[in-house]
């Protein structure tokens, strides 16, 4: 909102939250009417491209997104180097208001000018004289009326709303009001209003215009820099007709400068040209490749996890993930397609986030891979292959830890990563799995005054530092799986295995678990707490049972530019995994946590709450 909202600030439909495009309906059914009682035929050419120009709208502002995310979260050409937060993205949620404000206003146009029926698909004459009066009037206009919203009473009621953002992204630039984005739609409309008044209209040239103007909003909003010089260098005077994204960048952090909309030459003409503009131009252009001090191994979990990531869908990555929400599930071809391009073509892990904690940087890396994949006996190899590539690329640019997320690390697959630090003893990277702060999470997760717990999990090194710990309290620990209790019995001291128990019979309350299906889950009495030890949450089939997070913590909030949950975590929550990478790097500690190597438990907690990481109960 800005800072005092003024009238026609919200969207009409603002109230109806995701059922917005309910607006269209009118649309739909008018078109559907036609069909029925007249067939295709009578479906003309200005009519049948209202919907697909809205789609074709948001496929090209969502492609904008992720190459924005991707391109400032390798820091190649980022412009503005500070960090955008989850309000931001709340902010921006409705960034599809524009467009469903278009369709409405071109299905009314449309009705109400019958001779744009009759427009035929394409004519040079009317886009030449489209181009000549946007840059004429419309630029004219649109500086000045610019001008007149940095006035403190129009920007205190209006503008403030899309300065809230200081570092950009594409769809920030649609991030107004709405009797702002009234007055850019009436603006944007001269010069299809008047090729429909001298008669070259065409279905084409109005569907290009409009994708130069998404096309130019995204590019100035997108924070990194991508126009070429040796453009300028060819045709010099090219630097007053188009914007670069750091010259409209400088707007959003000098806020009384660079006031044009796409074409420079108003702010020259009226001196109000940013006089760093060019010099902000080069540095971006010429671009910095950051070395992160952490890098963070995770993978793709279902088909539509692809969507989740940051670099995905804002909106959806915002929240924590649930494959079964409705839209997640409308995305399932596009979903199938993508892992299918990502089986094929992704040979090397790609970076989906980057984040800062005070002066420590830190990037997540994604494998290309899926839940599914790692399950077939087949894709180990390819695998161990990617991640193995992702290991020695962050070495070699002397990153300092590589944390393995979810089944990047498991025993099956590479030993906890004890497979790469076997072929390479001589690594200057630290492989950390993350079971020492993971152990720890548990632990302290387990009420003081139990006297019990059920070990219901496989024979990984977590369960057994998460038994002994238990056994070393005075904790009796029941096990109902002989192998993997006669597996635990020999590593724990005499004195202390007399709390090990065999049992199927004497079932407490408190079960600490790994995998664990349904009908094991129906086996716990009422009223049990299901504490998981997994990076995977539990499905929850109890009603009248509690299920615990998986192992995870808050993070402090100096950390920043977190605006993405991590899986199925809520906001600003990390995993346990994650989280003991950084501390790695925070405490500078040099051997590597993988294999059967762990972190001390207690020394990994003492060492995330110093630095500011909460236990999830202290919300």
């Amino acid at each position: 909102m800005a800072t005092r909202p003024g009238p026609l600030t919200e969207w009409p439909w603002q109230r109806l939250g995701n059922f917005k495009y309910v607006v269209m309906a009118p649309v739909v059914v008018h078109g559907a009417h036609r069909v029925v009682s007249k067939g295709w035929g009578d479906i003309d050419l200005a009519y049948s491209l209202i919907l697909p120009s809205l789609l074709l709208r948001m496929i090209h502002n969502q492609i904008w997104i992720s190459l924005s995310r991707y391109q400032t979260a390798r820091s190649k050409h980022r412009i503005v180097d500070r960090g955008i937060e989850f309000d931001q993205v709340d902010r921006e949620r409705g960034w599809d208001d524009q467009i469903l404000f278009n369709g409405l206003l071109f299905y009314v146009g449309y009705l109400a000018m019958p001779s744009v029926r009759r427009m035929p698909l394409w004519r040079t004459d009317g886009a030449v004289m489209t181009a000549l009066v946007h840059t004429g009037p419309v630029e004219f206009l649109y500086y000045w009326f610019h001008r007149a919203l940095h006035h403190h009473f129009l920007y205190s009621r209006y503008h403030s709303h899309h300065h809230a953002s200081i570092v950009t992204e594409p769809i920030t630039s649609v991030i107004h009001p709405f009797a702002e984005h009234v007055v850019y739609f009436i603006l944007f409309a001269i010069p299809i209003l008047s090729t429909i008044y001298v008669g070259n209209v065409s279905a084409m040239g109005i569907v290009a215009y409009i994708a130069y103007i998404d096309f130019m909003n995204n590019m100035g909003h997108c924070n990194f820099e991508l126009v070429p010089s040796w453009i300028f260098q060819i045709f010099p005077p090219l630097k007053y007709m188009i914007y670069t994204p750091s010259f409209h960048s400088l707007h959003h952090t000098q806020f009384r400068t660079n006031y044009s909309l796409f074409m420079p030459f108003y702010d020259y003409i009226y001196n109000t040209m940013d006089k760093s503009s060019d010099e902000l131009y080069e540095s971006s252009l010429k671009g910095t490749e950051e070395t992160p001090d952490l890098v963070h191994l995770t993978h793709m979990t279902s088909l539509e996890s692809a969507y989740h990531l940051r670099i995905g869908i804002a909106s959806i990555a915002s929240k924590p993930y649930s494959n079964s929400a409705w839209y997640m599930w409308a995305l399932w071809p596009l979903a199938w397609l993508s892992m299918v391009l990502a089986w094929i073509y992704g040979s090397s892990a790609f970076v989906v986030e980057r984040i800062k904690l005070n002066k420590m940087k830190m990037q997540t890396w994604a494998i290309p891979r899926y839940n599914f994949q790692y399950g077939l006996t087949w894709e180990r190899e390819p695998i161990n292959d990617l991640i193995e590539k992702a290991i020695l690329d962050a070495d070699m640019r002397g990153v300092k830890v590589v944390s393995l997320g979810l089944l990047n690390q498991t025993k099956q697959l590479n030993g906890n990563g004890e497979l790469f630090r076997q072929k390479y003893p001589k690594l200057g990277v630290r492989i950390v799995d993350g079971s020492g702060l993971a152990t720890a999470v548990v632990l302290k997760s387990i009420p003081s005054d139990a006297k019990k717990v059920f070990l219901h999990t496989g024979s990984s090194k977590i369960a057994r530092a998460i038994a002994m710990a238990l056994c070393s309290r005075g904790v009796q620990v029941i096990m109902n799986e002989k192998k993997e209790y006669d597996m635990l019995k020999l590593q724990i001291p005499e004195n202390r295995a007399i709390y090990l128990k065999l049992s199927s019979d004497d079932i407490p309350q408190l079960w600490i678990v790994d995998n664990i299906d349904d009908d094991e889950q129906k086996m716990a009495p009422k009223g049990t707490t299901f504490i998981p030890i997994s990076q995977f949450p539990l499905k929850k089939v109890r009603r009248d049972c509690t299920y615990a997070s998986t192992p995870a913590m808050r993070i402090p909030e100096e950390m920043k530019n977190v605006h993405s949950c991590e899986n199925w975590l809520p906001r600003r929550v990390m995993s346990a995994w994650h989280i003991a990478g950084i501390l790695h790097a925070l405490e500078g500690w040099n051997t590597h946590e993988c294999g059967d190597d762990m972190m001390d438990a207690e020394k990994s907690w003492s060492a995330a709450i110093r630095h500011g990481f909460l236990p999830l109960s202290k919300a």
